[in-house]
């Protein structure tokens, strides 16, 4: 029986990282009341005593009254019907490591870009296999979309992808606002790995910025990304997608070029010649695109895809490649 989501279904976020908080201001615009676990109690407090996140967005303002604040991630997710993870996906099985309410009756929603270490799959397939959540209680929010500028509330575009439109469209309302247009999809498995694979681009760019490469080569290296990903999604799992939506190209994009981007700017460390551990220390927010580089590689031993833009970002951060050299030789692969 297929499930489908109450349109007056209650609402929580797990995380408290920038994308975590503006998916809270988001929600507040339709919801009355939101749950927010927040497992780090100094930023709990703070949020609950002045109403700001004290480490990221603080220039956004919740009423406490709003939010039902709490570190038990098991109170948290017991009041919801739709839970929201928001949590870098390297420390997303630390992060639901309290949890031992069932997930089985509620709609689960990743907004992760990333892949699940170790295990070298998707947030999606993680949470069906651990938690045992069928595909159908499973969505997607993505789409190019930075939590600064939803800070500021400029208008940004938002995909939300169901194995039914109809659970998108639902969800869907929960996030539209003046601010957030929102469209629907149900590839969840094209979307979720574009959303894998943009950061993996994106510090490219950076590395190739920091080596001085100007923008006529930066928009040969993003375009090859484009196909590279087009090719990836298409080989391992084909569908009748449109790669040069929003949710794959236009992502793809704003994390390539935005001043926000946290993979570009990794990228861009790398390239002017910071180490990988330097880059990591100087940076106050996960780079996914780090470790996706590593776990896509392991993933296409068994699928053998043409992904030289992705084994050049592997082989400087991970096998020390010199990333001059690395470029260098890529310029030659590029079309």
């Amino acid at each position: 029986m297929a499930y489908n989501i109450d349109r007056n279904a209650r609402c929580a976020v797990v995380g408290h990282g920038s994308w975590a908080t503006a998916l809270v201001k988001i929600l507040l615009e339709n919801e009355r009341n939101v749950g927010w676990y927040i497992r780090n109690r100094d930023v709990l407090e703070h949020v609950r005593k002045h109403g700001t996140n004290p480490r990221y967005l603080r220039d956004v303002r919740f009423d406490p009254g709003s939010l039902h604040l709490s570190d038990s991630l098991d109170e948290v997710a017991r009041d919801a019907e739709i839970v929201v993870l928001a949590a870098p996906s390297v420390y997303l099985k630390t992060t639901l490591e309290p949890l031992t309410e069932p997930l089985g009756d509620k709609f689960i929603v990743s907004a992760i870009k990333g892949i699940v270490p170790d295990d070298l799959i998707t947030v999606a397939e993680y949470v069906n296999r651990r938690y045992d959540v069928p595909f159908d209680q499973i969505g997607i929010v993505s789409g190019p979309c930075h939590a600064e500028e939803v800070a500021l509330e400029r208008l940004s575009y938002l995909t939300v992808v169901c194995k039914t439109l109809e659970n998108s469209r639902i969800l869907g309302d929960k996030i539209r606002t003046d601010y957030i247009n929102v469209g629907h999809s149900t590839d969840i498995y094209g979307i979720e790995y574009a959303s894998v694979l943009k950061n993996i681009y994106a510090i490219a760019v950076g590395i190739a910025v920091g080596l001085g490469y100007g923008d006529n080569f930066l928009a040969v290296l993003i375009s090859n990304g484009a196909m590279e990903m087009s090719r990836f999604m298409s080989q391992t799992y084909p569908s009748n997608r449109n790669t040069f939506a929003s949710a794959y190209l236009g992502d793809l994009l704003v994390t390539s070029y935005s001043q926000f981007s946290r993979n570009r700017r990794f990228g861009l460390m790398i390239g002017k010649g910071y180490s990988v551990h330097s880059a990591q220390m100087e940076m106050s927010m996960v780079a996914e695109g780090y470790y996706a580089a590593e776990c896509i590689m392991k993933i296409n031993r068994q699928r053998g895809v043409d992904m030289p833009i992705a084994r050049m970002v592997y082989d400087v951060l991970y096998d020390g490649a010199s990333p001059s050299v690395s470029v260098g030789r890529l310029t030659g692969r590029l079309l």
